[in-house]
């Protein structure tokens, strides 16, 4: 709707102005100052710059459409008289124009890059030249914007192009703009001065086209023609230039313009010199590299931000995928729980069953069939374990001495093929010789004899050592007896217990074996028999409660536990 609105204006304008050929034929006119005010203070201009930064793909009219309001947009910022807010209006506005110009100009230019159709390049190159053509027109009616041109990244976009069409038409916008206003290029920062020149000697020097050949020859030639410093410059910074235009450009159908490019290089006088065609060479490289890899860098782009965009969608989605598993696995323990706790309830109500149905006469028998089959059980995985266990340690223990047997077997191997021989042994006459050579040495290097008060001190000493050696060997041997003694009664204690005889076949001879001769104990014991017999009264449902047994266990003292120790063979263990 507003493009409507703003091509209707245009209309309006441009019939205002038939006076002339074109809608800039009278730009000083009352009633063209009179809608480009009116367009300003009621915002539309400002609206234009914002509605240029969005995508027109799915915009009625398309790209057509913001190439309109690109070149509208354009026609009311010049002439324009600002009464109010003049500063705001050409530090803010104007530059924020040119940026959106130059943004929509390199959105035109993928567009036209991805487009396959020769219908859609056809469309996507013309609105790209008319948005060029309102940028050009924008910088002749304002000057001082062909620094901010020259110095904005998505203009270095458009210049590190490689579609022929599109860096035709953009160095025909950087010519036209630097004719408008030439010193621009001494007053722009050196990184964008040396970008647009390496961009250039790139250009001139990878390409065969005449057509951007003959549009780099005029650029260079009017870069060169605008300030003498911008000369010294190039020929300092591009050594080799001077070789490379003569050799690939001559003859090509600009040789007046190459020759006037080639006379102010030559007004220099450089030398030819092999060192300094070496470095002329290495600066030709040095450009086209440079070219190269911005290029390359500006294509990798998407693709770094897809991988980025493809690495965090997976790593985001591992990270889903392992709360869930954790989420699954939480659950499925919590399945497992209840499944062992329902099991084990069951367990017991059928016990409790069982032992309701059975007589009380063969309870004991039965509780006497369950405990023997858990010490079998117990017994079993017991022995499993053990013979496990010694398996494991034979197995290391072969391991040790095979590698032992190895190791050794390496020793004398090495030994044997040793370079070095052990001397032999001494035969009885040298044995003899070298004793009677020491006791020789002995008669004339006697020893220092000892003082009475040294060797009283070194006897009490010998004492002192041999009695206390005495008394901890005395507390060492009872010890020892102590220990064998425990040893005997818990080897007594375990033999008794294994020959035990089954509570079938017990006698009353053999129930005095483990009885107490302790009072305490024996209360206690006829105490916890007569409660379990009371809790074999009570019913199932009551039986379920274990807070019986643990109000017993609470109310038991640290002497009542040490008077329950089992008495065996009339020890307490």
């Amino acid at each position: 709707m507003v493009t409507l609105i703003m091509v209707s204006i245009l209309c309006k304008y441009s019939e205002q102005n038939e006076t002339g050929n074109k809608p800039h034929a009278s730009p000083g006119s009352n009633e063209s100052k009179k809608i480009k005010q009116d367009l300003y203070y009621c915002d539309l201009v400002q609206y234009c710059l914002l509605v240029l930064k969005q995508d027109y793909t799915r915009v009625p009219g398309g790209w057509t459409t913001a190439a309109q309001i690109a070149e509208i947009l354009s026609q009311c910022c010049v002439g324009l008289e600002v009464k109010t807010e003049r500063e705001e209006f050409y530090s803010k506005l104007l530059p924020s124009a040119v940026d959106s110009l130059l943004f929509l100009g390199r959105r035109l230019q993928a567009q036209f890059v991805r487009a396959i159709k020769d219908e859609k390049r056809n469309e996507f190159l013309h609105c790209f030249r008319t948005v060029t053509d309102a940028i050009c027109w924008l910088c002749r009616g304002h000057v001082h914007l062909v620094e901010n041109v020259l110095q904005n990244k998505h203009f270095q976009q458009l210049l590190t192009t490689d579609d022929a069409e599109t860096t035709t038409q953009t160095l025909s916008l950087l010519q036209n703009i630097l004719r408008t206003n030439s010193k621009a290029l001494v007053q722009i920062t050196e990184e964008a001065l040396h970008f647009l020149l390496d961009e250039l000697i790139y250009k001139i020097s990878s390409t065969t086209n005449p057509a951007r050949g003959n549009a780099t020859v005029k650029l260079l030639l009017l870069i060169t023609e605008s300030d003498a410093q911008l000369v010294i410059t190039v020929n300092a910074r591009y050594k080799g230039l001077h070789t490379l235009l003569s050799k690939q450009w001559t003859g090509r159908g600009f040789d007046k313009n190459l020759n006037q490019l080639l006379d102010l290089l030559d007004t220099e006088n450089f030398s030819s010199c092999d060192p300094q065609r070496m470095h002329q060479a290495a600066c030709l490289i040095q450009a086209s590299w440079k070219g190269y890899q911005t290029r390359k860098r500006l294509r990798q782009l998407p693709k770094a931000i897809t991988t980025l965009q493809r690495k965090f969608r997976a790593k985001r989605e591992q990270e889903l995928q392992s709360l869930k598993r954790q989420r699954e696995e939480e659950c499925l323990r919590q399945q497992l729980q209840l499944q062992r706790q329902r099991a084990m309830r069951l367990f017991h109500e059928r016990q409790l069953t069982l032992l309701e149905i059975v007589h009380a006469g063969q309870i004991d028998k039965h509780m006497h069939e369950m405990k023997e089959k858990a010490a079998l059980t117990i017994q079993r995985y017991w022995r499993a374990f053990k013979a496990r266990s010694n398996f494991h340690q034979q197995k290391r223990n072969l391991k040790e001495y095979k590698a032992a047997v190895l190791i050794q077997r390496a020793v004398k191997k090495k030994k044997a093929h040793s370079l070095w021989k052990p001397p032999e042994p001494l035969s009885d006459e040298q044995r003899i010789l070298l004793q009677q050579k020491v006791e020789s040495y002995i008669k004339l290097h006697p020893a220092s004899a000892m003082s009475e008060e040294m060797s009283r001190e070194l006897h009490h000493q010998a004492q002192e050592k041999l009695a206390h050696y005495m008394l901890r060997k005395r507390k060492d041997w009872k010890a020892k007896q102590h220990r064998e003694a425990l040893l005997a009664q818990v080897h007594t204690d375990v033999d008794q217990l294994l020959s035990a005889p089954s509570l079938s076949e017990c006698t009353m001879r053999d129930l005095n074996v483990f009885m107490s001769r302790s009072v305490p104990v024996v209360a206690k014991a006829k105490q916890s028999h007569n409660t379990i017999l009371k809790y074999m009264q009570w019913p199932w449902w009551k039986k379920l409660e274990e807070d019986f047994f643990k109000e017993e266990v609470d109310s038991v003292d640290p002497t009542t536990a040490e008077l329950e120790t089992l008495f065996i063979g009339g020890s307490k263990v």
